[in-house]
């Protein structure tokens, strides 16, 4: 195992709440990523979070090679947290930094998802911040659908230009872990664990890097499996109108 732009090692973090349908494919997706060309012999450890399931998802992630971390919090924070310990326990050995990527259990990275945020480690980037597509909009949605992408991309500058965006989502947020230590880590907190820690990492003068480079595919569903999260933005969005400026308050996850 060699250190790849000064990374140790690569730990994914996915926590999952009975998530045996959609988890498969935000596996298989990872292990794409794990594959790329350009990780070459960097160890890569996908950790699951079995947050008080009653399915098979800790099974589906054993057989797809995962560490699982049985938990019963019902806490998102506490999750990501703790598989965040659980992967610097394991990579203890690694020669460098650990590089922390967390995504959700319903969500698909892109095959370049890992390569493009060790790059940026190697840039001397601290943390890679970055965007989701939302793919498969269900059936009668087509209104929710463009209110949710006018509002997301409001921020978007011109072609060309890179987007700086606003925007904190658990699903693709990648940090080292000297400076995820330094911030305190994932706060125990059941909404908004992400936003948290980003706003941490600023006040430790952390180097954080806004991207829309290689965003994280997630559903639309609206069963949310945390409160206050993107299934819970979408729910509200389709509880609103759309003023004309385009001005709706916009929280995301």
């Amino acid at each position: 195992m060699t250190a790849l732009h000064g990374i140790g090692a690569l730990a994914v973090v996915i926590p999952a709440r009975d998530e045996e349908l959609l988890l498969p494919a935000a596996l298989e997706a990872v292990g794409a990523a794990a594959q790329h060309a350009s990780i070459g012999s960097v160890r890569v450890l996908t950790v699951v979070v079995a947050d008080s399931c009653t399915d098979a998802t800790a099974d589906i992630s054993r057989a797809a090679g995962a560490l699982v971390v049985p938990v019963r919090y019902r806490n998102v924070g506490l999750a990501r947290a703790a598989g965040v310990r659980a992967a610097l326990s394991t990579l203890g050995d690694a020669p460098g930094d650990v590089w922390i990527a967390s995504t959700d259990a319903d969500s698909m990275v892109r095959p370049d998802w890992l390569a493009h945020q060790a790059a940026r480690a190697g840039e001397g980037w601290d943390a890679v911040v970055g965007t989701v597509t939302v793919k498969h909009w269900p059936p009668g949605l087509t209104e929710l659908a463009e209110r949710h992408r006018h509002l997301y991309e409001m921020s978007r500058p011109p072609a060309g230009r890179p987007w700086h965006h606003p925007h904190v989502h658990g699903a693709n947020l990648g940090v080292s872990s000297r400076a995820y230590t330094a911030a305190g880590g994932f706060p125990g907190v059941p909404i908004h664990e992400d936003r948290l820690l980003v706003a941490a990492l600023k006040t430790t003068g952390a180097r954080i890097l806004r991207t829309a480079d290689s965003p994280v595919t997630t559903s639309a569903r609206r069963t949310p499996r945390a409160q206050g999260g993107f299934g819970d933005h979408l729910i509200g969005l389709g509880l609103t109108r759309l003023a004309p400026s385009g001005h709706e308050a916009w929280h995301s996850r």
